[in-house]
């Protein structure tokens, strides 16, 4: 085994290239080795990477391939950076990653990234937790082409508590999903879609819980997408904060130990 050389798992964003954070891309420029999602990616992202460095696409590649690399990048004494689309919190595969590096000895860190979800909130302009309306935010996904769900997190049970519904991986579903939360949300709630949201392909499909399906599959799309659900995407509705109310008083707070 080489001297210890970290992996480190970064962050890259939505796609596109000048959403990194400063960290990552200078990590991106010192790296021997990056391994990155290429359908997933802008290809500018890439643009922060040194010229002699090694440049590995893993959309073709399962785990064990994967892993592979990164175990063989440690022990050369190389630098290698694996690039996560959006945030390495949110369905990165991290957990099953680390857990294999762990059992061959090799040390890794995390650099997080701007989610799409934020991004796709961003494009679209609208807070995702607005006074009085929804105060909470849902991140999940479906299990039709991918690992089971749990259970206990169906998205009828999701639905009921009428927060913000962030749905990941479910382009392709969005019918009968829709179908499965109108009881909750009702057939005129607001319902968004951002494809590619800060790429060149981008695009926003505005609609309700009841027309967002149709005009998802007027467009055609089957990958890169996320669904935003909820009221709170109503640029009319809602209450203001307390935090900024003018009635709120603002006198300066007691230092510590001082009377209340």
């Amino acid at each position: 085994m080489g001297a210890a050389v970290t992996v480190h798992f970064v962050g890259a964003g939505p796609g596109a290239a000048d959403l990194l954070t400063v960290r990552a891309t200078r990590m991106l420029n010192a790296a021997d080795v990056v391994l990155y999602p290429g359908t997933y990616l802008d290809p500018g992202v890439l643009s922060h990477c040194a010229p002699g460095a090694e440049l590995v696409d893993t959309q073709g590649l399962d785990l064990d391939r994967i892993t592979e690399r990164l175990v063989a990048a440690h022990a050369a004494d190389r630098d290698v950076v694996r690039l996560t689309s959006g945030d390495p919190s949110l369905y990165s595969a991290l957990a099953e990653q680390t857990r294999r590096l762990d059992a061959h000895g090799v040390p890794w860190d995390v650099t997080p990234g701007v989610p799409a979800y934020a991004a796709a909130s961003a494009l679209v302009g609208r807070e995702l937790t607005v006074p009085l309306v929804a105060q909470s935010v849902v991140l999940t996904r479906t299990g039709a082409r991918s690992t089971a769900m749990p259970e206990t997190e169906a998205l009828g049970a999701f639905a009921a508590t009428r927060a913000t519904l962030v749905l990941h991986l479910a382009i392709r579903r969005v019918r009968e999903l829709m179908a499965e939360i109108v009881p909750a949300y009702g057939e005129d709630c607001p319902a968004v879609v951002v494809y590619r949201a800060s790429q060149p392909e981008e695009a926003v499909l505005r609609g309700t819980v009841s027309t967002i399906a149709g005009l998802v599959e007027e467009a055609g799309l089957r990958q890169a997408a996320v669904v935003l659900v909820g009221r709170a995407l109503d640029p009319e509705g809602g209450g203001e904060s307390y935090l900024y109310d003018p009635a709120r008083p603002r006198g300066a707070a007691p230092s510590s130990g001082a009377p209340g």
